[in-house]
């Protein structure tokens, strides 16, 4: 341990404080002291990896998780092949501090919980590196605040804004749309991950409010408030009992077998054919990770629940999203290979 901080001193005493011009008050509350000009920044996670190559992909220093093959093609060819920097928060940090400070960014950014147990990790890292820590609220009603912020951070506030607009206007179509739905008339959904679906996300979670948003219930509702939120394993028998109508997920290993699961064959999504595969390239529409990807999931899904309220032309809406958020233009096999499975039933 006495080594490791030796190292992490040595490390941070070569790289030295960049000269301190303007103080950002971050999600939390923290004052966070950072360099008038930011050019590389560090993401924390995936969240914050996704906020950052959406608001400006030249400060950031590298991906959490190189994409993968099929991600590929949705995110803007430069930076495609950036750095795996690995990643300081959420489940299977991978990076260590060394690591970070070799990276020398200006700037360290975390998108999602402002929790104390996340401002505790951002405190501790800001010590030992030297580099300054922002944590940025990651919550989906926050987005349009965090983009704003962010913008300011970055320099970018004119694309900060637009964005946040797109958000805003959004949110406002849809709390129209929904608006003279009763609670009890909106469809019962359960969220699906992993290969057997037997994952989810519980209400309350960040990796589920999308559901509320989009105008549906989720039936993985614990009643409790004082029962954590996130993410549970939970048995056929419960899903069951839970009686979904609806079904979500983002794996096509269930969506394929669910149909022939004579375990799952009586519950209503799948017997009103009520299961719907979410697009998961570059990155989820549901959640995986819960960051600005979850915007066009969120157009998708209302669509989904409401098809003759909310009648999105969802190929043209994807399209210009992926210019506007991810710096590409879809040709006609990417958009068509992306949302193939997004439409409902397999054939076969």
């Amino acid at each position: 341990m006495r080594c490791a901080m030796a190292v992490l001193l040595v490390l941070a005493l070569a790289y030295g404080a960049p000269a301190t011009a303007r103080t950002v008050t971050d999600s939390a509350g923290r004052s966070v002291d950072i360099p008038a000009s930011v050019t590389r920044v560090y993401a924390a996670g995936p969240p914050a990896s996704i906020l950052l190559y959406v608001l400006a992909p030249d400060r950031l220093t590298g991906w959490p998780r190189p994409p993968r093959a099929e991600e590929r093609p949705y995110i803007a060819a430069p930076y495609r092949d950036l750095p795996e920097t690995g990643r300081l928060t959420g489940r299977g940090d991978t990076a260590n501090l060394e690591v970070v400070l070799r990276d020398r960014p200006d700037l360290i950014v975390d998108f999602g919980s402002v929790r104390d147990t996340y401002v505790s990790l951002a405190d501790r890292v800001q010590a030992q590196t030297g580099i300054p820590y922002l944590l940025i609220d990651g919550r989906f009603d926050a987005t349009p605040a965090a983009l704003r912020l962010m913008g300011e951070v970055l320099g970018v506030e004119p694309r900060a804004e637009a964005l946040a607009r797109y958000v805003e206007s959004l949110f406002a179509e849809l709390e129209t749309g929904l608006a003279e739905i009763p609670v009890d008339d909106r469809p019962r959904v359960y969220f699906a991950r992993g290969p057997d679906g037997l994952e989810t996300g519980l209400k309350g979670s960040i990796n589920t409010e999308i559901i509320e948003l989009a105008g549906g219930r989720n039936v993985a509702d614990p009643g409790d408030a004082a029962i954590r939120r996130g993410i549970t394993d939970v048995s056929i028998e419960q899903v069951i009992v839970a009686n979904p109508d609806t079904i979500i997920t983002w794996d096509r290993n269930f969506y394929q077998s669910v149909w022939k699961d004579p375990l799952w064959s009586q519950i209503p999504a799948l017997t009103e054919q009520r299961v719907w595969l979410s697009p998961t390239a570059p990155f989820g529409w549901i959640d995986r990770p819960p960051s600005l990807n979850r915007v066009i999931g969120l157009k998708w899904l209302s669509g989904v629940f409401y098809p003759e309220r909310f009648d999105f032309d969802i190929a043209a809406e994807t399209r210009h999203f992926y210019k506007l958020f991810y710096h590409v233009d879809l040709n006609d096999e990417d958009l068509d290979r992306l949302l193939q499975w997004s439409r409902g039933r397999p054939t076969n």
